[in-house]
């Protein structure tokens, strides 16, 4: 399908890096070492999320109120860095060869990520993808993240361009929503990790990066 858009901006987790699985083991790490119950199961529903907003659920369902959301936070995020800067991550299968086609292609690209900021620029410098972005946001320097449409019109105003003349490539069903909210167009991708996710409101859905004709 060709969809020729005025900007393209990227999800980051499950579309350019495959983290869910790392995300899955580090926060299961992080519920075990602050001993809070949590279904494994269950971290299906937080895909899309910021770590702040699903500490934050947990606890307050738990009644910790002895622990501290930004605590788990920093837990989570420096184990997680401790794994992407192992050296033994690479980018999704024709992630990067997208990114480098559509900037050649002349397409104003944007990141627009709920991962927290040294995340982002951990993966933006490992891949070695950052020059081709005119903006990068991550969600956890917002108030609200996705299904908040916020990081995208923000991520589009950067850009100089209308909302509607965008186009998002996600892989969660809140990432989705988050698009459609902001008044974009949003392609679906079926991640290989990223579980069963509701992607019906994209416009169209794709099972491979290189399905994606622009």
């Amino acid at each position: 399908m060709r969809l020729k858009p005025a900007a393209f901006i990227f999800d980051m987790d499950g579309v350019i890096i495959d983290s869910e699985p790392i995300h899955s083991r580090v926060k299961m790490d992080t519920f075990h070492h602050f001993n809070l119950p949590f279904d494994e199961a269950d971290l299906i529903h937080y895909m899309g999320r910021t770590s702040d907003e699903t500490f934050g659920e947990v606890i307050a369902k738990e009644g910790r109120k002895d622990l501290c959301v930004d605590d788990l936070v920093r837990y989570k995020h420096e184990h997680y860095l401790e794994v992407l800067q192992s050296g033994t991550i690479a980018p999704i299968e024709g992630a990067v060869e997208l990114i480098r086609h559509l900037y050649e292609e002349g397409i104003p690209l944007a990141l627009a990520t709920s991962s927290w900021e040294r995340v982002m620029d951990t993966v933006l410098d490992a891949f070695k993808i950052r020059p081709y972005f005119r903006s990068v946001i991550s969600g956890s320097t917002l108030p609200k993240s996705k299904p908040d449409p916020a990081i995208y019109l923000l991520s589009a105003e950067r850009l100089g361009v209308s909302p509607k003349d965008c186009l998002v490539l996600e892989d969660t069903a809140a990432g989705v929503l988050a698009a459609k909210r902001a008044g974009m167009r949003c392609i679906g991708f079926r991640s290989p990790h990223s579980g069963a996710q509701d992607l019906s409101l994209a416009d169209t859905v794709v099972n491979r990066l290189s399905d994606i004709d622009i």
